[in-house]
């Protein structure tokens, strides 16, 4: 059965409601817009702040029907389970402390959640999460969307069918300039509050903000687990009292090495994403500042480079773009992939059909993630190589 007639016999988009996100905030409506691109899913319900009068507020100014706005999770997840056309799915876009909360809540009721990073505060969050999915057999996405441009999951292809060889070295950093300066001296606001408070944005800020994405791309596309890093953690910025970087040597499953590098205090930097994966005939680069193209260097050959809308590629990496070679696509888009994903195998399950194998990150690779930051800490504290948590 196509994809296509699996949405037609559904005969609707799936409900999903939203948990943080409100008017004016770009996550939020990144997250609003992807999830409606395709036509899979409609916000239809939603909690937008954490104060209750706002929250209520906010849904009218999103369109979404009278009453639908609430004013705490728990009265969103106890009223959408009395109506008859309740939310189907939750998606969580909160401040960091609040994610594991949200998201087993979410569970706890039935429903499928797509989580933005970090999944959790620590890993033992991160596992209980996976447990409570598994015992529910619902669906647990995490928004690392880089993973999901159609550039990026070729490599992955091209990695898995042995185009470049056995994996050797793997090369991935994330350079952004957000905290470049002393934002803890200008006037704060309230997301710099808990961006700035260790036991709210995370163990390691540089590592929940970015460092994740890095992380997971980097797995994603070598088709790879971290086994031990030897990693360096701290500050860029003097004074500064929260991580906003971390460097880390890494070997992978199977002996493969790696680098690794993110961090919010490079001046200039600008969502400079850039992952590298050399095997034993060649190489694969990709970077964010060019997302739909992508490099294939193999030893003793010219360079190619690989477009978004080649009529070469296979269809389900054309499926995942949407205009044709040469129009611009980006990060809306990729979301809008993970998205589709999700729903796509929300609603073959509701039909009793074969359940598609999608890509799209799972509470499992954040389990893999929430390992890999405190392995990075751990090592910087003891200032030697540590082995991954086992999972």
């Amino acid at each position: 059965m196509s994809l296509l007639n699996l949405r037609e016999r559904f005969g609707r988009p799936l409900r999903l409601g939203v948990v943080g996100g409100g008017p004016g905030v770009w996550i939020g409506e990144m997250h609003r817009s992807a999830a409606a691109l395709d036509g899979w899913f409609r916000t239809t319900a939603g909690v937008f702040s954490s104060d209750s009068a706002r929250s209520r507020a906010a849904g009218a100014t999103l369109g979404l029907e009278p009453g639908r706005s609430y004013g705490t999770v728990q009265e969103m997840l106890d009223a959408e389970a009395k109506r008859a056309d309740g939310i189907d799915t939750v998606a969580v876009m909160t401040p960091n402390d609040t994610h594991y909360g949200y998201a087993a809540a979410a569970l706890d009721a039935g429903l499928d959640v797509i989580c933005d990073k970090p999944v959790t505060h620590d890993l033992a969050q991160a596992l209980d999460l996976a447990g409570r999915s598994r015992a529910k057999d619902r669906i647990f996405a995490i928004a690392h969307a880089y993973s999901a441009y159609p550039m990026t999951r070729y490599a992955r292809r091209l990695v898995h069918d042995g185009a470049i060889g056995a994996v050797r070295l793997v090369q991935v950093e994330y350079l952004q300039s957000s905290l470049a300066v002393r934002v803890e001296e200008g006037p704060a606001n309230n997301r710099l509050r808990w961006v700035l408070d260790p036991q709210r944005s995370g163990q390691a800020l540089v590592m929940s903000a970015i460092g994740c994405h890095a992380q997971h791309l980097a797995c994603f596309v070598a088709g790879l687990t971290v086994a031990r890093v030897a990693a360096d953690a701290g500050a860029l910025v003097p004074g500064r009292q929260v991580i906003d970087h971390v460097s880390a040597l890494i070997e992978f499953t199977g002996g493969a090495r790696g680098t690794f590098t993110a961090t919010q205090a490079a001046a200039g930097g600008e969502n400079d994403i850039r992952l590298r994966v050399y095997g034993e005939r060649g190489t694969l680069d990709w970077s964010h500042r060019d997302a739909s193209y992508l490099k294939l260097s193999l030893q003793g050959e010219p360079v190619r480079t690989i477009g978004r809308g080649d009529p070469f590629l296979p269809p389900e990496i054309v499926a995942l773009g949407r205009t044709p070679r040469g129009h611009p696509e980006g990060l809306r888009e990729a979301f809008a992939n993970l998205y589709a994903e999700v729903a796509q195998e929300r609603i073959a399950r509701a039909l009793g059909e074969p359940v598609p194998e999608f890509p799209y990150p799972r509470i499992e690779d954040g389990v893999h993630t929430m390992a890999f930051i405190e392995a990075c800490l751990a090592s910087q504290a003891r200032q030697a190589w540590v082995a991954i948590a086992a999972t």
